[in-house]
This record gives structure tokens, C-alpha cells and sequence, in this order.
């Protein structure tokens, strides 16, 4: 029961953040892209602050100075930047397909420098997710754009971002990283501002009410897909996480009118299976470690 209510939750947490995805992609047509970081970065902050200073956790802003956290505030940073540009100016459903490459990054990222043994045959579904994400990128034929190259780096610090996780001590809460993330997201945007010569511009009322809607399928993202995580095994729920990639297909086609091209769905479907392999096997040999201790 704990694993189908897990699952419902991913899923839930999964179309929350393609809707957030959607709604960034569409606000970018009217409002500077740093002005929209800036403002839901600062926004986020505070709603987490807020939570976590009521809660058991508590607020200890002096662990945000430790140099891990600083550098994972400066993925978080680096991914929000390149993300959202890579959605203002190029297909959402590219950019959603390039971010599912993460969990392969991440696997590649901890034997190489966290030493973790990968044996040949994750080894193997790594190669074929990076296989998808040539196709989808296209590199030097007619259908190349520039706006997947800033989803790769997103991807990249996204995978660096949670490397460095992994090494962070256990008393610094998730609460707290998630304030500082949505605080580095947040200032972010202004340094966009600065160095882009972007300049304010006022919202409608629709489009402040969307960038709200923006905020909040965020926060629902991040809280259902923590509960996920901690009422299940990461083996059981870890396959939906790519329900958010057909989320976003859905979304791209139906409201922004793309239509993603073979190259680019077949990217896609391997990326997909690559990571789910590559997640289900290491749920294996977690539980074979731990069957042997």
C-alpha cells in the first residue's frame, strides 16, 4: 500500500515540476528571464524558511556558509540560468528529454570520483543515454540549436549539485538546502538582470497569478516527491521519475504546438530506459550489499 500511495506521489511530484516547466517557458515570452528567477527564487526562499523555522528542523542559516553547501547553491544557481534559458529560446519537450540524463551523470559522476564500483553493464545503459542525448541534441547537422546546449550544462550541475549532496553531513536538513537553493535561484536572476541589461518589467494580472502557479507547482513538486521518498524504496519509485519526461511531451504538443521529431523521441525513449535500468540495478545491489551484511 505504502509503495502504490509512493508511486501515485512521484507521479504527482513529476507533473507538478513539467507544469512548473510550462508555465516558466510561457512567462519568458513577456517577462526577462532573470526577473523570473529572481522573483520566484526569493519567493521560494522565503516559504521554506518560513517551513523550516516552524518545524523541527529549525533555522540555521550559518550551515548555508559551509563551502559544500556553497557549492551546491552555485549548481543550483548555474542549472536554474541555463535551464530556463534553454526553455525560453528552444522546445520544451528537448529540454525535459536532455534533464532525464541526470541520474546517468550522477552514476557516471560517483565512480569516477566518489568511487563507487559500477560494474560493465551500467556501464553500458550510461553510454546508451549519452547515445540519446546526441540524437537529441544533433550536433553539426541543420537541426542543431544552441538552446540544448544550455540543458546539458543544466544537467551537468544538476548531477555535480547532487554529487555534492551525497558528501554533505546529515545535520544540515533538506528544508534548509531547499531555502538556500531557491535563495541562489533568486539572486541568480539578478546577476541575469545585471550582466544582460535586463530591465524590470511589470506583470498583468495573468501573469502574476501564472508566476504564483509557477511557485506553487514547484513547492508541490519538491514536498510530494520528499514524502515519496521517504514512504517507499527508491527502487519502487525511482522508474516514475520519468513520468515527468511524458508530461512535458504532453504539454509541449497541446499548448506550445511542438512537435518533437524521431531523432528526438527515440533520444528520448533511450534515455529513459537507460536510467531506469541504471536506477533498478543499483536498487539491487544496494539490497544485495545489504542482504550480505
Amino acid at each position: 500500500m505504502h509503495n502504490l500511495r509512493a508511486a501515485m506521489l512521484m507521479v504527482l511530484a513529476m507533473a507538478a515540476f513539467a507544469a512548473e516547466d510550462a508555465l516558466l517557458k510561457g512567462l519568458s515570452e513577456r517577462i526577462p528571464t532573470g526577473q523570473l528567477l529572481a522573483v520566484v527564487g526569493f519567493t521560494g526562499m522565503v516559504v521554506f524558511a518560513l517551513w523550516v523555522a516552524r518545524g523541527r528542523e529549525g533555522l540555521r542559516p550559518a550551515q548555508l556558509l559551509r563551502p559544500q553547501v556553497m557549492l551546491r547553491n552555485l549548481c543550483e544557481a548555474v542549472c536554474a540560468i541555463t535551464f530556463v534559458t534553454a526553455l525560453a529560446t528552444g522546445d520544451l519537450s528537448v529540454a525535459s528529454a536532455i534533464l532525464q540524463a541526470q541520474p546517468l551523470l550522477m552514476t557516471m559522476g560517483a565512480a569516477l570520483f566518489l568511487g563507487e564500483k559500477v560494474g560493465w553493464r551500467r556501464w553500458f545503459s550510461i553510454a546508451t543515454g549519452f547515445c540519446g542525448v546526441l540524437l537529441i541534441v544533433k550536433p553539426g547537422t541543420a537541426s542543431f540549436e544552441v538552446s540544448s546546449i544550455f540543458a546539458v550544462i543544466a544537467v551537468l550541475a544538476l548531477a555535480v549539485r547532487d554529487l555534492v549532496t551525497r558528501r554533505l553531513p546529515p545535520e544540515i536538513g533538506s528544508g534548509l538546502l531547499s531555502a538556500g537553493a531557491f535563495g541562489s535561484m533568486g539572486i541568480a536572476g539578478l546577476v541575469l538582470m545585471m550582466i544582460g541589461g535586463q530591465g524590470a518589467v511589470a506583470p498583468s494580472g495573468t501573469q502574476a497569478a501564472l508566476m504564483v502557479a509557477t511557485l506553487g507547482f514547484g513547492i508541490l513538486g519538491y514536498i510530494t516527491m520528499v514524502i515519496a521518498t521517504r514512504i517507499a524504496e527508491i527502487a519502487v519509485i525511482a522508474p516514475f521519475r520519468y513520468s515527468r519526461l511524458l508530461f512535458a511531451m504532453l504539454l509541449a504538443v497541446i499548448v506550445f504546438g511542438e512537435r518533437p521529431d524521431v531523432l528526438t523521441l527515440t533520444g528520448a525513449a533511450l534515455i529513459a530506459g537507460a536510467g531506469i535500468y541504471s536506477m533498478w540495478r543499483e536498487a539491487g545491489l544496494r539490497r544485495a550489499r545489504l542482504a550480505a551484511a
